[in-house]
């Protein structure tokens, strides 16, 4: 199939290594800054999946991104994330890489070319038709990220993708597919720029509105957030007073008998 890969097209700056150090800043934040934009051209396309991943959750289904190298460690991030900051299991958001626990630090070999792994990585978590499945790939051309989609969909479990090539593999594979367009990298070639600051932005879109239409987040305030560090403690305890009548030490004896700011407010209300 032919497509343009803007992904990999040459940097519209020449010459980077004659820049000088604030020139090289300077030219990376200004192409940064056309992120959020493209981001903006996909946002219903966005809507549309995460109203679906919404609709999956509500039946009791899990999400889960695969991808390879930076794309892949950018949905771990963010299903990592979901956990402590709003109070859910470790398995409702799930980050597979291609190549397994070890890639996260090291690339693995070949790992992004295996075509049948992503789907036995699925099914090792016991992946059903409840279950929502975001491939994330800058190029829109990996091998394991495509198959298992494609497996996926075989299988009746909705997919969508999260990518930044128009018309790419993946894209057309995927039932909700994201485009973000980004064009041509600072760095040609180098998608941890732009396309992997493009998947973040999307990410965190994704797992966001997710949770606040499950009912995690009450007003703007973490209700439900893990207490894992004392400046969490704080954060919680200051809610706490913020939405009953009690001083610090009260709302901090509150946090630690009911565990989370949403119990000790409705337990107080009471």
């Amino acid at each position: 199939m032919n497509f343009t890969k803007t992904t990999e097209q040459s940097s519209k700056y020449e010459h980077l290594e004659k820049m000088s150090v604030s020139e090289l800043l300077t030219n990376i934040n200004n192409e940064d800054k056309t992120v959020p934009l493209a981001v903006e051209k996909a946002l219903p396309q966005i809507e549309s999946l995460v109203s679906k991943v919404v609709e999956k959750m509500k039946l009791g289904g899990r999400l889960f991104y695969i991808g390879a190298g930076t794309s892949g460690r950018l949905g771990i991030v963010d299903a990592s994330e979901c956990p402590p900051t709003f109070g859910v299991p470790f398995d409702l958001v799930n980050g597979i890489i291609a190549g397994g626990d070890k890639a996260i630090r090291k690339a693995v070999e070949n790992a992004e070319d295996n075509t049948t792994q992503a789907w036995i990585d699925l099914q090792e978590q016991n992946i059903s038709e409840n279950d929502v499945v975001i491939g994330i790939a800058a190029s829109g051309t990996t091998p394991y990220v495509i198959e298992g989609l494609k497996k996926c969909n075989n299988n009746n479990i909705i997919t969508g993708c999260i990518t930044c090539n128009e018309g790419s593999p993946l894209a057309l594979t995927a039932n909700f597919p994201i485009v973000v367009v980004v064009g041509p990298e600072f760095v040609t070639g180098s998608s941890r720029m732009k396309a992997g600051t493009a998947q973040k932005l999307v990410l965190n879109m994704i797992s966001t509105a997710t949770m606040i239409q499950l009912g995690k987040v009450k007003g703007n305030k973490m209700v439900d957030m893990q207490l894992s560090n004392d400046k969490l403690v704080d954060r919680g305890v200051k809610m706490i007073m913020s939405e009953i009548p009690v001083d610090y030490e009260k709302a901090s004896q509150l946090l630690k008998e009911f565990g989370s700011v949403r119990k000790a407010v409705e337990e107080f209300k009471q």
